[in-house]
């Protein structure tokens, strides 16, 4: 038994062994967020539910269509924006490469929801600076990964 062990441990130790550990670990880390961003997507949705329930029953004064469709399509993206990064995760799990693409196309979602749900008199213009060069980057990043993976 002891034998067996040391033989273990100095497989473990050698560079394939190590690597094998490595991946092992890699995996079960992105099993673990899957299961996480599955929990997450879940209480978004439930969210989602309550909030159209609660604004269809008992309606705002200022009406519907003038704070309520914000914050129905930020949740919605934020849906979108976690099953982004749930493909993200599995798509990890299956190649196990960062699809760049991917990354990218969350990341424009993230900053879409931003502006949807944006209160532009909240906001200065430096920020609306700031929001327009992070989709000019990311609309080029993403021209670019897209042409060279045809």
């Amino acid at each position: 038994m002891l034998r067996r062990f040391k033989r273990y441990l100095r497989w473990r130790s050698s560079d394939e062994g190590f690597s094998t550990g490595i991946k092992q670990f890699e995996s079960l880390v992105s099993k673990l967020l899957s299961i996480a961003m599955l929990i997450v997507i879940m209480v978004i949705m439930v969210d989602l539910v309550l909030f159209l329930s609660t604004e269809l029953f008992n309606p705002s004064p200022k009406g519907f269509f003038v704070t309520t469709l914000k914050e129905i399509f930020g949740l919605f993206l934020s849906v979108l924006i976690a099953l982004e990064i749930l493909e993200n995760i599995t798509a990890y799990l299956r190649k196990h490469v960062v699809q760049v693409e991917l990354v990218i196309v969350t990341s424009l979602i993230a900053v879409a929801r931003k502006i949807i749900i944006l209160e532009l008199e909240k906001v200065s213009g430096l920020s609306l600076i700031g929001l327009a060069i992070a989709i000019l980057a990311l609309s080029i990043s993403y021209w670019i990964v897209h042409n060279i993976h045809q």
